[in-house]
């Protein structure tokens, strides 16, 4: 039978309450007494010159508190990148400065010009369109490759050229590639591009600054994924406040897929313009500023090879990718393309050499950072396009050709640095074949044809690394940060247990999966548990949470804290029980004596622990209070074999997908349901990136054409099947103390694959055998365009 509760349970998530009901607490439901409105005058030119700012008129229109402009912020630091990227010349990249309100020049459409602080939002803004600016509009650039040419339009004038690095990894690797490509038996090469998508979390960004003249304490409220990592980027590197002197609080936060990772210019100004005004600002994001203000993702043009041999064995990956950077580096930007993309140029395969150069180059766009997976989208949506286009080139069946190459004996050493400490690929395979009814395809292709038709399987495999570490070989790779996670975990003396992480919840339902494995490991029931997040006051430092790595690390950092409890717990209930401590059992909610009926209550524990009259003081110290930082060994590495079946219009070009179905390997799960739900967000998002998103700028002038919902077009809920999926018996991760590998991200990172290579079989079976690749999104348009050349 299904467990009821603890590890394995398919528990509701406690925090839905709330959500559902209207009662949760979204930054923008916070309102600080007298606080005043920000609104942002942006730029409406990709690339200019600021010659002047005229405010005299906005600043005497009624409630204008303040007009804030980029001369007010030249003392203090610019929003900071926390990755650095070495070149494969061994030179630093190019890090030019990103200031907190554009200072000399605009850089791309959205970026923000002036703050304009008022008693109302409405004052703000009337006040905004009375501000004349002097800007002499410059050529933008916004074609990575034309960025690079010669006499192209800088985007930074100081830098020289528009080149952030040129990465090449592995490199020791790069001359046996090319003689591997240059012998193979046979090579197939896919030109593609991984096309710009916009977050578009339900709940746009938020920002309130508040400042207690008394204390001198500044206070940020702000929609974040990790608001430890807010507090420490914008404290030191940007408005230089003590962290002491700095609270950051993210409560309930509504979507995130990585656009809330990053420090933005806004809570940098809130926080300061609380200060200089001692007024308490507030910054809510419209839809619109969401599209021209949050970091973009994805954006590469690559090209790959593949180099087989006689008996279809994979020797050599080579890949040449533009990255596209934006206008400025976002938090973690240089780390997307290099270092979470170069890793997984392996995938599932013995290949046995990979290499992989990456030019990261500025435009006049809004900057790019991580989104949804990270790096692994982009790697795995290279390889298994390949794969799949060899396979067609060499008349062998698209599944043999990956059991071919699949790694069979774990742990695997990669040609690219990582290790992958467990994993079974044919397994995963195997129950994809029987879930996916592979033998009833034929038929229903028929189906298909007789209603006109065109009916395409796509198959794909991947992994993934998750819950980036350990702390010193990410150290090595350029980033400016550790990370581990944190716990505390404190038992009240009535025998409540609350949990203080530094991960922080945006719809993964932390709420709910950590206290059923406190349940597992304690026998508490789970509502004895609460779990506290997302404010830096009381929580431990922490370093948040993306990259699939809340459970794999965030919770064996919780884990380890409640170890420590349950050890200082059996020491006191073996003073009670005058009983050797390593005899002491907790088994549901009780200590006990092995081989006795001698026991004591968890209550009674808790409350001798907090009233000492009889205890071990000599050992130990009252109280139940213990913390724990975690710093992963290894990254964790989840997998899955995807399939999808899609219907095209050969007379529109539409698709409609039919069926999806995934097998992946997480390791031990521990809320089947809740991971069922993050699969299917994952798969909804890139079903949307494959069929649908793209952020697209006008080419000559840097204007965002799809700057609203109007031009953008999001899944919705008739572009979805419902969805088959399995993540059953996986492989448990080897070295963390839950077994856990991490789920988020993985529906987004093999779905897009999997969706193109549907869509070409399908064009395929229907006589346009030219059509070998569709660059996403896979619109009527360009599919019609495809078939009829």
């Amino acid at each position: 039978m299904p467990k009821d509760h603890g590890i394995g349970a398919s528990t509701k998530r406690r925090e839905d309450v709330r959500f559902l009901t209207g009662t949760g607490n979204y930054t923008d439901d916070i309102n600080v007494y007298g606080q005043a409105y920000v609104h942002f005058l942006r730029s409406d030119v990709a690339h200019g010159t600021i010659n002047g700012i005229d405010t005299a008129a906005a600043e005497a229109m009624p409630g204008v508190l303040h007009i804030f402009t980029g001369k007010d912020f030249e003392a203090v630091g610019g929003i900071p990148c926390g990755w650095q990227v070495t070149d494969r010349f061994g030179q630093p990249m190019k890090e030019p400065k990103h200031p907190v309100l554009a200072h000399g020049k605009v850089r791309h459409v959205g970026d923000p010009i002036c703050a304009v602080v008022a008693e109302t939002l409405e004052q703000a803004r009337d006040a905004a369109e009375a501000i004349e600016l002097d800007i002499d509009e410059l050529p933008a650039v916004v074609n990575m490759a034309k960025a690079l040419e010669d006499g192209a339009t800088l985007v930074h004038d100081d830098l020289g050229d528009n080149l952030c690095y040129d990465w090449g990894f592995v490199e020791e690797n790069k001359e046996a590639v090319d003689e591997a490509i240059k012998n193979a038996a046979h090579v197939t090469t896919l030109e593609l591009v991984n096309n710009r998508v916009v977050p578009n979390p339900m709940e746009p960004r938020v920002a309130i600054g508040d400042f207690n003249a008394a204390s001198g304490d500044s206070t940020l409220y702000t929609t974040s994924q990790n608001p430890h990592v807010i507090r420490l980027l914008m404290g030191a590197f940007v408005l230089g406040i003590p962290e002491h002197k700095l609270r950051v609080v993210a409560p309930d936060v509504g979507g995130g897929f990585g656009s809330k990772i990053y420090h933005y210019a806004e809570e940098a100004l809130c926080t300061f313009a609380a200060k200089a005004l001692k007024r308490p600002v507030k910054w809510t994001s419209t839809r619109s500023e969401a599209f021209m203000s949050d970091a973009h993702g994805r954006d590469h043009v690559t090209t790959i090879e593949l180099a087989l041999d006689a008996d279809h064995k994979f020797t050599a990956v080579r890949t040449s990718t533009l990255a596209n950077m934006g206008a400025y580096l976002s938090t973690f930007a240089p780390s997307v393309p290099t270092w979470l993309h170069g890793t997984l140029m392996a995938g599932n395969y013995t290949t046995p050499l990979v290499y992989c150069n990456v030019r990261a180059v500025f435009t006049n766009t809004v900057p790019v950072d991580a989104y949804r997976g990270a790096g692994r989208p982009e790697a795995t949506y290279q390889l298994e396009r390949v794969i799949d286009k060899a396979a067609r080139e060499l008349g062998v069946d698209p599944i043999e050709i990956r059991r071919k190459n699949f790694v069979t004996e774990f742990p695997y050493q990669t040609p690219v640095a990582v290790e992958y400490d467990s994993g079974d690929f044919h397994r995963l395979m195997d129950k994809l074949e029987a879930a996916a009814d592979f033998g009833g395809f034929a038929a229903r292709r028929a189906e298909s044809e007789k209603k006109g038709m065109l009916r395409g399987l796509g198959i794909n495999c991947f992994i993934e690394a998750c819950g980036i570490a350990p702390s010193n070989l990410v150290g090595q790779l350029g980033a400016r940060a550790g990370l581990y996670e944190s716990a505390t975990v404190r038992v009240n003396a009535t025998g409540g247990l609350v949990v203080m992480t530094g991960s922080h919840s945006h719809g993964q339902g932390h709420e709910t999966v950590f206290p059923q494995v406190i349940s597992e490991m304690t026998g508490l029931e789970e509502h004895m548990v609460e779990i506290e997040h997302g404010d830096t006051a009381n929580t431990p430092m922490g370093m948040g949470t993306y990259g699939s790595r809340s459970i794999a690390v965030g919770g064996s950092a919780m884990v380890r804290a409640t170890e420590k409890i349950i050890n200082k717990m059996k020491k006191i209930a073996a003073h009670l029980m005058e009983a050797a401590e390593g005899d002491i059992e907790l088994k549901d909610g009780s200590f006990s004596v092995a081989g006795t009926d001698k026991s004591v209550a968890w209550g009674d524990v808790c409350l001798a622990a907090y009233v000492p009259h009889n205890y071990p003081l000599e050992d130990i110290e009252p109280g139940l209070e213990e913390t724990a930082f975690y710093d992963p060994a290894n990254f964790t590495y989840p997998a899955g074999a995807y399939a999808c079946e899609v219907e095209v219009d050969p007379e529109t070009g539409k698709v409609r997908i039919d069926r999806f179905t995934t097998a992946d390997d997480f390791g031990n799960v521990m809320n089947p349901m809740i991971v069922d739900g993050q699969v299917h967000g994952g798969l909804a998002q890139g079903i949307g990136q494959a069929l649908l998103e793209n952020s697209t700028y006008d080419p000559e002038t840097g204007q965002l054409l799809s700057a609203s919902y109007m031009d953008y077009a999001m899944p919705r809920a008739d572009d979805v099947p419902f969805f088959k999926v399995d993540h059953t018996n996986g492989t448990p991760c080897t070295h963390n103390p839950l077994g856990v590998k991490g789920c988020g991200e993985a529906g987004a990172i093999g779905s897009t694959p999997t969706v193109v290579n549907a869509v070409v079989d399908a064009v395929q079976s229907g006589g346009h055998k030219h059509v070998t690749h569709i660059d996403m999104p896979l619109t009527p348009g360009r599919v019609w365009a495809a078939m009829n050349g």
